[in-house]
């Protein structure tokens, strides 16, 4: 099962980022869940409860506290802690993880129009399952990278209204990936 049919099924990604929101996305309906905040005592113990509850769990590496995202801290999650893929906003993260058949979904900060530039040459070029899209609230930007890409859109950040996922979702991103919890049960 791809992450495409998993994106289409699961419009709204829990983003867990301590105890409290990893409470609320194991009780949550979505089959996939990022862990965008963790520590490298914690990280484990979170995977691990969110795939006994049949989830598919993204890791952002880049924001491992106690843990670099080098080869060996790539390495380190991907063989002790079994995540279905990884989150980085890092081009050299992506090679490593490409290079050892590590799921990978790249996140992009669109500040400018050079930024957009970027982040569509590295979609283009970075063997990556999706792309997120940051700040999330960008409807234009969306439905142009969903045009010039193929593969799926993802979207985060400033997402905190059902009003907000149906803008985006109608611009062409497949998900949502957000910190609200309210919006993970609709």
């Amino acid at each position: 099962m791809g992450i495409k049919s998993i994106l289409e099924r699961n419009p709204i990604i829990p983003a867990i980022k301590d105890n409290i929101t990893l409470k609320k996305a194991l009780n949550s309906n979505s089959e996939l869940v990022f862990i965008i905040v963790s520590n490298i005592i914690n990280i484990k113990d979170y995977t691990d409860k969110l795939k006994k509850a049949n989830k598919k769990v993204y890791i952002h590496v880049d924001m491992i506290d106690g843990l670099n995202s080098t080869n060996n801290g790539i390495d380190y999650i991907v063989n002790t802690v079994k995540p279905d893929g990884i989150l980085t906003t890092k081009s050299n993260v992506v090679a490593h993880a490409y290079k050892n058949n590590i799921n990978v979904i790249q996140r992009f900060f669109i500040l400018d129009s050079l930024s957009y530039e970027k982040a569509l040459l590295n979609i283009k070029e970075n063997k990556i399952v999706a792309a997120e899209i940051m700040p999330g609230l960008m409807p234009k930007i969306i439905k142009k990278l969903s045009q010039e890409t193929h593969i799926p859109i993802i979207t985060g950040g400033l997402i905190k209204e059902k009003e907000d996922v149906i803008s985006v979702i109608n611009a062409g991103a497949l998900s949502v990936s957000t910190t609200e919890t309210k919006l993970w049960e609709d």
